[in-house]
């Protein structure tokens, strides 16, 4: 009954029409334009027209993980949907014992997590559930000749449903082993009871098989590191036959654990899987997972646990920790992988892999290295060890394993509670925030347990008497029972084994802290008044800019308040030149992914950023790291001209500017070409510059800075490169928290604001600022404070932005790209942007590069004696077009009825016919209803009073909005007959008794604003 909505294809006459509405509001004073000012150009609406295209930027034809030879970066849209809030927890033997017990209690525990998953359409396909514990040797023994404890790998494999791919895939399976010098003892149906599958995950329900393979190696480590090899083989294979969906896919294939999990509700999986109700089936410990898939379709590959870990939460840092270690893995090596380095390879996976399942494979190949199983967790997720009491006065030992290998591994960031398992140790690690429950109890029998929450067993009262220990894990701390000693260690204990294994605090010796006190402002201007206003013209400031944020910030050092959003016209579609920064908009967090509170958990946050090169993660030694820390990425002038001192750096500037006329694109390849060439040679600080040595020049514009950061950036990852350097931008293109953001975002270490700066000391010094200096408006701050407060302005913008994706860490959040591009064409995202999500097209680089001589050439060759007004801030008249305008409001007002004036039809209309000449604004602007389908009565649609009843509003919690608002959207909804939802965190219990103090005219002083 719906018609269609389609894209409107943008034709000539539909833009002169466009064109014609923009030039005829010009006159009307809420809609004045600027003189002379253009309407949105075909350039800039080039693309829209593939509006509903696939989701996809340039670039990004395959998984770009899959090729070991040729680096990039991944593609977000691959891994956004893969995300989990699960329900986790595990039940370990102490002593190592084995018994059908621990299954069975595992199974029980699992069930009770059936809340925290999810189920599909059909309310019988899970999620995913599963279990991980030690091989059921006794079961497999009793089926398979030869079987050995020590000598024996086992695989459990999903493969293909029809039979021929799935003889395909045993065949290649068992040949791989046979080469690596395995005796396959044979291949094994896993007994399924496939009626308790749901619907939906039977159409893609795996073949469920066991390969048991015997080899005669020298040790047990040997052997199980030729099983490593060989699913890293199988995978290969199985990427070349059938791309990255996994239709053949090993769960697990170890000596020492496996792994039962699939697309199946909590309460099925032991009666899916009937080797769990196997009397022979006895481990000594069983990892439990039941799976909550954030904004994806459900996979079985994707259900938990994965090899090594089950996780509850997200990995917000995820691109940007691909990335990183898609660069790296080509110089990662070890002795023990001698002759096998490109058999790991690829180390994570883009497209069809989680978040947990990428963490799980890096974690993975570290224990498998040279890691214990503890270690591999406090590096890749690290507590928040800077400001922490403790670990300063008491183990500073475990401070500098942390300082350590923040030099070799950004973390992993994001809500986590990770169950892991290596076979011979089973523990629990918690974020940095503490961000996931974690509760664990130890009984006098000889098991512990960990879980999501209490009372999983149901039998909280039964046992309490056993209990003999319990707690719960906080921020950044761990829980492992050492299955082979028989020992139960907690936080403390475990980090102290782990930082005495080798002289960290020797090591970290070679991390050279830059104290930012020891450093100093600039005291007096730089430039000439003109000199400055030249530059600011040149690069894009405009008055606003100037005025309501350089000028708030040094102010108060904090960022000037606006409203929640604004209603000017996407970049792309304005007629006005933006800067490049304008096209990106942040992502923020999921439901399931709570941000962070920059002001109340600052503690656990960080702006400290590493310059540097990052040595071989696999073998860290002494000269592994050797960097510059910074405690912030803003850098005054002074700490960029030490870093150019330090010599280990070679640090090496570039400039940025090319010739006018020039192809911004030949020019910008160029550029990585130089920066190449310089690391391959040593350098370690890449700085790129738009700092002239005198005055600009009038035909030598400067490449965007975002733009030359974000393809260099790339462009390393390509070489293989990126963990050689660090990139750091001199710039006068970055004056607000969103630019900083971006250039981190996309790669860059550290930024010099030199502009800003400047600009900060030129309003300070200027007579204007004296003036309201002394009639007491502004306060008396010296030059040096003023460039101070715009610093620390800067660090509480970037804590808000990282905080609003649930991020703590500025290392994690760099590189990550946590953006959305609206406007960009394709070419312009494969040169500086891979992996970002540009849906629409539109700018090209060329495009770009007109932008960036516009602004360049309004300060030549005559300089206008102030900047210009854009209005992209403020509505008036000769500034961009808001969709929010005075003359809007008073039409609105009018058509509802407000200021005492009843509504009426003909005001409606008046306010329709004003939206309708309005300029485009937004994509919908540009979205017509074409349908060939007879419009429907208005006497067969209901009507509107039926219609809102059965309205619902989402669950706000009382602490997410005030309780003004909480209130009166109940009262609406009650009025409507619709139902309002108070949230999670409740209501005011003032609430639940009947109003007795309501007077005559309806008022009531328990709620005086109704």
């Amino acid at each position: 009954m719906a018609a269609n909505c389609v894209v409107n294809p943008r034709s000539a006459a539909r833009l002169s029409k466009a064109a014609a509405r923009c030039q005829a509001t010009k006159a009307r004073k809420a809609h004045a334009r600027s003189a002379g000012k253009p309407a949105p150009s075909a350039a800039r609406i080039q693309g829209l027209q593939s509006l509903v295209r696939p989701f996809r930027s340039a670039g990004a034809s395959k998984d770009p993980l899959l090729d070991p030879l040729d680096a990039t970066a991944v593609e977000f849209e691959d891994l956004y949907g893969e995300r989990d809030a699960c329900g986790v927890g595990f039940i370990a033997n102490i002593e190592g014992k084995r018994s059908k017990t621990v299954v069975d209690k595992a199974i029980q525990g699992l069930s009770c997590m059936e809340h925290r998953g999810a189920c599909s359409a059909d309310d019988d396909s899970g999620d995913g559930a599963g279990v991980m514990t030690e091989i059921p040797w006794k079961l497999l023994a009793s089926e398979i000749d030869g079987v050995e404890e020590g000598k024996c790998g086992v695989g459990m494999v999903f493969l293909p449903q029809d039979e021929a791919g799935a003889q395909n895939c045993k065949s290649f399976i068992t040949k791989y082993a046979e080469d690596l010098g395995f005796e396959v003892l044979g291949w094994r149906d896993v007994p399924v009871n496939k009626d308790v599958v749901g619907v939906m995950a039977k159409e893609t329900e795996p073949v469920m098989a066991q390969i048991v393979v015997k080899g005669d190696f020298a040790d047990f480590e040997t052997l199980d590191k030729e099983l490593y090899v060989l699913r890293k083989r199988i995978e290969k294979e199985v990427t070349s036959i059938y791309g990255p969906e996994d239709e053949c896919y090993v769960c697990s294939m170890s000596t020492k654990t496996i792994v039962y999990k699939g697309m199946l509700r909590s309460a099925v999986v032991q009666t899916y899987f009937l080797d769990l109700q196997n009397d022979l089936f006895e481990t000594a410990f069983c990892i439990y997972h039941r799976r909550f898939s954030t904004n994806t379709v459900p996979k079985w590959p994707l259900a938990q646990p994965m090899r090594f870990l089950g996780h509850n939460g997200e990995i917000n840092t995820l691109q940007g920790n691909l990335n990183i270690m898609n660069s790296r893995e080509k110089l990662l090596s070890h002795p023990k992988w001698a002759g096998h380095e490109e058999d790991l390879l690829p180390i994570c996976k883009g497209s069809g892999a989680s978040d947990s399942a990428n963490l799980d494979r890096v974690a993975e190949l570290l224990t498998r290295t040279d890691f214990d199983v503890e270690d591999t967790m406090m590096l890749l997720v690290p507590e928040a060890y800077d400001n922490h009491p403790d670990l300063d006065t008491k183990y500073p030992e475990v401070k500098s394993f942390y300082k350590y290998y923040e030099g070799l591994q950004e973390g992993w960031d994001g809500p986590a509670l990770l169950v892991f398992s290596d076979g011979d140790k089973v523990g629990a690690r918690l974020d940095r925030n503490g961000l996931r429950p974690a509760r664990f109890w130890q009984t006098d029998d000889g098991f512990v347990y960990m879980a999501s929450e209490v009372g999983v067993l149901n039998d909280v009262f039964d046992s309490a008497s056993k209990v003999v220990r319990k707690g719960r894990l906080g921020p950044g701390q761990m829980l492992s029972v050492d299955l082979k000693e028989g020992t139960v260690k907690t936080n403390i204990e475990i980090a102290k084994t782990a930082a005495a294994k080798k002289p960290y605090s020797e090591w970290a010796k070679n991390i050279v802290e830059f104290d930012p006190k020891s450093f100093s402002y600039k005291d007096t201007t730089q430039m000439t008044a003109e000199e400055a206003l030249e530059m600011q013209i040149a690069f894009g400031y405009g008055i606003e800019d100037s005025q309501m944020i350089i000028e708030a910030m040094a102010t108060n050092g904090v960022e000037a308040t606006f409203c929640m959003g604004d209603t000017i016209a996407l970049p792309v579609l304005s007629g006005r030149p933006h800067l490049l920064y304008d096209y990106f908009k942040q992502r923020f967090a999921q439901v399931t992914n709570p941000p962070i509170d920059p002001l109340r958990e600052g503690l656990v946050m960080s702006l400290a950023v590493r310059i540097g090169r990052r040595g071989n993660l696999l073998k860290p030694e002494a000269d592994s790291v050797k960097q510059v820390n910074l405690t912030s990425p803003v850098l005054i002038e002074e700490e960029l001209d030490e870093i150019m001192k330090t010599d280990f750096l070679q640090s090496k500037k570039f400039s940025t500017f090319f010739k006018s006329g020039e192809s911004i694109k030949a020019a910008v390849e160029a550029l990585c070409a130089d920066v190449e060439k310089a690391v391959r040679s040593g350098c370690q600080s890449v700085v790129l510059s738009d700092k002239p040595e005198g005055r600009l020049s009038a035909d030598t514009p400067a490449i965007p800075i975002l733009l030359a950061a974000g393809a260099v950036n790339h462009h390393l990852i390509s070489c293989g490169l990126r963990t050689e350097a660090s990139i750091i931008a001199e710039t006068a293109q970055c004056f607000s928290t969103h630019h900083f953001a971006c250039l981190i975002g996309y790669g860059v270490s550290a930024v010099c604001p030199y502009l800003a700066l400047e600009a900060c000391r030129q309003w300070r010094m200027s007579d204007r600022t004296e003036s309201l200096v002394k009639k007491g408006r502004v306060a008396n701050l010296s030059v040096e404070d003023v460039q101070h407060n715009f610093k620390i302005a800067i660090n509480k913008g970037l804590k808000k932005i990282l905080s609003k994706m649930g991020f703590s860490l500025l290392s994690s959040y760099q590189g990550a790209q946590i953006f959305d591009i609206y406007g960009l064409a394709d070419d312009v995202v494969a040169t500086s942007f891979i992996g970002s999500t540009s849906r629409i097209g539109g700018m090209t680089l060329d495009d770009l590069s007109k932008e960036t001589v516009s602004f360049w050439n309004k300060a030549f060759p005559e300089l206008p004696s102030k900047l210009e007004f854009f209005g992209f801030i403020t509505s008036r008249p000769t500034g961009e077009y808001h969709a929010a305008n005075p003359e809007m409001s008073k039409l609105l007002h009018k058509a509802v009825g407000l200021g005492g004036k009843n509504p009426a039809i003909e005001n409606f209309k008046a306010y329709q016919e004003h939206q309708e000449k309005a300029p485009i604004t937004t994509l919908r602007d540009m979205l017509e209803v074409s349908s060939d389908r007879s419009p429907i009565p208005i006497e067969e649609v209901e009507s509107a009073t039926e219609m809102v009843e059965r309205f619902c509003t989402g669950g706000m919690s009382l602490g997410a909005i005030s309780r003004e608002t909480h209130e009166v959207i109940a009262i609406a909804m009650n009025r409507m007959g619709g139902k309002s939802n108070s949230g999670e965190g409740g209501e005011d219990p003032v609430r639940w008794k009947p109003m007795e103090d309501v007077n005559a005219d309806g008022l009531s002083d328990t709620f005086s604003y109704l």
